[in-house]
């Protein structure tokens, strides 16, 4: 049976966080931290595995700040770098409310980025760190990213659906539904303050980089997942954490893209699980 999965709002400064949470309050924290684009949110990226692992872990998937029903900053910073390092430190002020010392990190696409940057700047915090589709690698933009990046240029749900279709391997594991769900998205997406956030967070600013003498200074025990089929951050992105993070163990998904967890939620979750628990103190 899966764990009840309960969502709250939790003011934190001059910040306000939606959470969803699951699982024993006393139990080893995960902090699941969700990719971007139009519309995404915590619920979107992770409310199964959050079913999934609540029955022996605390899981926590807030919507970060600049996405879905959490605060959207006005004015914004502007650029990758300085939107991810005000995520990070948000995202500490919020275990710090939590009262939580220490969390496994879980983030997908820009929640990698998030990750390794909250990993830099507060490695205490941090018992392990999982990389999933993780963004942040030195490799070109692929033209499947760009349309996610350039989305409200044409905001329109056949914009969003053809999206949606570079977010998997196949694009018929949406079946017949593949307009219902752009459709449902697009209220979110569509919102003035989500689409402001989502312009900030790509313009131009200070650059974003994970060199490798970077990396090789993150000594907690990681795990980097892509999938093989992955059209927005190719699996280069995870071949090169796996190469420079020094204490890792990667896997290759065959036949899955860049919704790894949406795509093969159970063979995820299960390695998470094995991951997790070989890796216990």
């Amino acid at each position: 049976m899966s764990a009840l999965v309960t969502t709250r709002d939790v003011p934190v400064g001059d910040v306000t966080f939606h959470l969803l949470e699951s699982g024993p309050l006393d139990a080893p924290t995960i902090l699941w931290l969700h990719g971007s684009g139009p519309g995404a949110n915590a619920s979107t990226n992770w409310a199964w595995q959050l079913g999934e692992l609540g029955d022996e872990f605390h899981c926590l998937a807030p919507d970060i700040v600049g996405f879905g029903e959490s605060t959207h900053p006005d004015p914004t910073p502007l650029g990758i770098k300085a939107f991810s390092e005000l995520r990070a430190r948000t995202l500490l002020a919020l275990l710090d409310e939590l009262g939580i010392d220490k969390v496994t990190l879980v983030g997908n696409s820009m929640g990698g980025i998030i990750s390794l940057v909250l990993t830099q700047m507060a490695p205490e915090r941090v018992e392990r760190l999982v990389l999933m589709g993780g963004g942040g690698a030195p490799i070109g933009l692929t033209p499947e990213l760009l349309k996610l990046v350039l989305f409200y240029e044409n905001p329109t749900t056949e914009a969003m659906a053809e999206l949606l279709t570079c977010f998997v391997d196949d694009p018929s594991f949406f079946g017949d539904d593949l307009q219902q769900i752009a459709a449902s998205r697009m209220p979110l997406a569509s919102r003035p303050e989500v689409e402001r956030s989502h312009r900030a967070t790509f313009s131009p600013g200070e650059p974003l980089a994970f060199p490798p003498e970077v990396l090789t200074t993150i000594t907690q025990p990681a795990l980097v997942v892509h999938g093989e089929g992955d059209r927005l951050i190719p699996i280069a992105a995870g071949e090169y954490f796996a190469t420079n993070l020094p204490n890792v163990r990667f896997e290759r998904f065959a036949d899955t893209g860049h919704w790894l967890m949406i795509e093969q939620p159970q063979r995820f979750a299960d390695l998470l699980r094995t991951f997790l628990h070989e890796t216990a103190a």
